[in-house]
């Protein structure tokens, strides 16, 4: 049997782990072959691959990125896309897909699966752990030790210059990252986009803290909006999965403080920092499983599955679920962080 393996969407630590995983198991265990398409959904999309074997796996657990190049290529925005890829994979002869995504790879993923018949397994991949029927997903762990490792740094230079510092995350629909980060970073603020702030409370949170001779951090996660504003775009430019590109609300929030407190503020944007390099122990252990698990729903033809954690658990759980609603950040958990707030 042959297996077709492929990253999109935006790269995190811990891909390599899960193709690894799939590789190690299915040729070791099941004697499969595997593909690696390149670049996403480009590389079923083009017919470009490269072959996948057990060599091709050696050293990648502790590296960062895909060894297969990710992309954010929508197949479904692609004329004749789908006809293009079900060619593709029959002239490969690849008889399975093991899609390693978050929720817009997937989403096509669950599409190709229950509308087109090719059969597909999912891995749940992104930073912003806004998967739902999954507890977490490989990347969150590596960008929240990140940002809080950021946030360490920041306190010590606020307090120097007794300077607010603005910190911007990533985080487009759910603070997770942020909620995170900043709680483990001792944080003064964490602004969310599941919950509107107000620009005043924030200042008069800051203005709380320096009273008390402290110089405040702000965390901010990139999404997150005013009551009385919108959300800080980067531009008005959208991706082939309609998303606009964000980046800016804790420059313009470092402003706002700054005109109404007269403290000086400052910003820094973690960016894509947070999804490079070297991915955690736990990131590495949560993916190699996602692997093992993924091959044994091709070998059991489990197609339109994925694989999910469910406490120490890996379950399977229909692609189609995961990705019908956001998992975001409840009331009841932002509101156990206020108590820092200030």
């Amino acid at each position: 049997m042959r297996v077709g393996v492929l990253t999109g969407g935006g790269d995190c630590p811990g891909l390599n782990a899960v193709i690894r995983g799939i590789v190690r198991k299915g040729v070791q265990e099941y004697g499969y072959e595997f593909t690696g398409f390149r670049d996403g959904w480009r590389g079923p999309l083009e017919g470009d691959a490269i072959p996948l074997d057990i060599p091709a796996v050696r050293g990648i657990l502790p590296r960062g990125g895909t060894i297969l190049g990710s992309s954010r290529t929508n197949p479904l925005k692609q004329r004749g896309g789908i006809e293009r890829i079900k060619e593709n994979l029959a002239r490969m002869e690849v008889e399975a897909l093991i899609v390693i995504g978050g929720e817009d790879t997937l989403g096509v993923a669950a599409e190709l699966t229950d509308r087109h018949g090719v059969p597909c397994v999912g891995v749940p991949k992104t930073i912003d752990n806004d998967l739902s029927a999954t507890d977490y997903t490989f990347g969150f762990d590596t960008a929240v030790n990140i940002a809080t490792e950021a946030i360490d740094r920041l306190h010590t230079t606020a307090e120097s210059h007794m300077r607010v510092l603005v910190v911007e995350v990533m985080g487009r629909h759910a603070g997770w990252i942020a909620l995170h980060s900043g709680l483990a970073g001792g944080a003064n603020v964490i602004l969310v986009p599941e919950h509107r702030f107000d620009v005043d409370q924030v200042c008069a949170w800051v203005t709380s803290r320096f009273r008390a001779t402290y110089a405040p951090i702000v965390v901010v996660a990139e999404g997150a909006s005013p009551k009385d504003g919108d959300m800080v775009l980067k531009d008005g430019s959208l991706d082939s999965f309609g998303h606009v590109r964000l980046s800016g609300v804790g420059e313009w929030l470092a402003k706002q403080i700054e005109k109404r407190t007269g403290k000086e503020a400052r910003t820094t944007v973690l960016g894509h920092v947070q999804r490079g390099g070297t991915p955690s122990a736990f990131d590495r252990w949560l993916a190699t499983r996602f692997g093992l698990h993924a091959i044994d729903c091709v070998r059991d033809r489990a197609f339109g599955t994925m694989v999910a954690l469910r406490g120490t658990d890996i379950v399977r759980v229909p692609i189609a679920d995961a990705t019908a609603r956001l998992k975001t950040v409840s009331p009841e958990l932002y509101e156990e962080a206020g108590v820092f707030f200030g």
